[in-house]
């Protein structure tokens, strides 16, 4: 027995949240009963599940490294034709979705799988999973640019700050930076440098937290190994761990 969102997630249905919202909604069925309890639990082998009246069909996680070309777009679906991540696996028969987008002029590691639950984790700011970059930028960012990046700098949502800073080289009128992230906002890299007078003229991510993008051609795919996966399980595991003790030692704190 599983929690129902948790097996929608493993099924390719969405993440845990996402499914939380289709229980929420009414729009899924255990059998021909309308579940609405965010805490049902699911029996694979005695019941049928639906969302929408469609059968959901639990399939094999499956967990895929993809080296994403600049000009393709990380969603499913675009209104203009332009290419998309999922162009690049067709030969992949699971419905699977994008864990770290990349905006269209961006490039490098993406992972795709159907494992909602740790396509969850490995996304959410706060279990604050590393992703490693690669950034050109013109001119020649000071040592006290570098500092603020690591200190904080403040865009819409708020402050965000580098996990790590390590200037490469120069190339002519630009720098190449290596750059570390544990949060993950939309352009993230962007903003924060644009804020310092640097754009940004060449962005590759080049690992998500134990996956790394190697040698990996640019528009080719790879299966992740078994290692691998389980590598990244036990990152998101010491993850989840972290963030439970943390928020256990802020509670007695909050009741004093």
């Amino acid at each position: 027995m599983e929690r129902l969102n948790k097996y929608l997630a493993h099924a390719g249905v969405g993440s845990r949240r996402h499914c939380d919202g289709l229980i929420a909604a009414g729009r899924v069925k255990i059998n021909d009963v309308v579940i609405h309890d965010l805490g049902t639990r699911v029996d694979a082998e005695k019941h049928k599940v639906f969302v929408d009246d469609s059968l959901v069909k639990a399939e094999k996680p499956v967990y895929w490294a993809v080296n994403k070309p600049v000009g393709y777009l990380c969603t499913n679906h675009d209104p203009a034709r332009r290419p998309l991540a999922l162009d690049l696996i067709p030969h992949v028969e699971q419905r699977v979705y994008t864990v770290g987008r990349l905006d269209e002029g961006s490039e490098g590691l993406l992972l795709m799988t159907n494992d909602g639950a740790l396509a969850f984790t490995l996304m959410h700011p706060k279990f604050e999973i590393e992703k490693t970059y690669l950034v050109q930028v013109a001119g020649k960012p000071t040592a006290t640019d570098l500092q603020k990046l690591l200190d904080g700098v403040w865009i819409a949502e708020g402050k965000v700050q580098a996990k790590s800073v390590k200037r490469l080289k120069t190339q002519g009128e630009s720098t190449w930076l290596r750059i570390v992230l544990a949060e993950g906002k939309n352009r993230e890299i962007r903003r924060m440098l644009a804020k310092l007078d640097h754009k940004v003229l060449r962005l590759q991510r080049t690992a998500i937290g134990s996956i790394a993008l190697d040698k990996l051609p640019k528009g080719k795919s790879r299966k992740l190994t078994l290692v691998e996966v389980k590598d990244l399980q036990a990152l998101v595991k010491k993850s989840e761990a972290k963030l439970l003790k943390l928020r256990a030692a802020v509670a007695p704190s909050r009741g004093r």
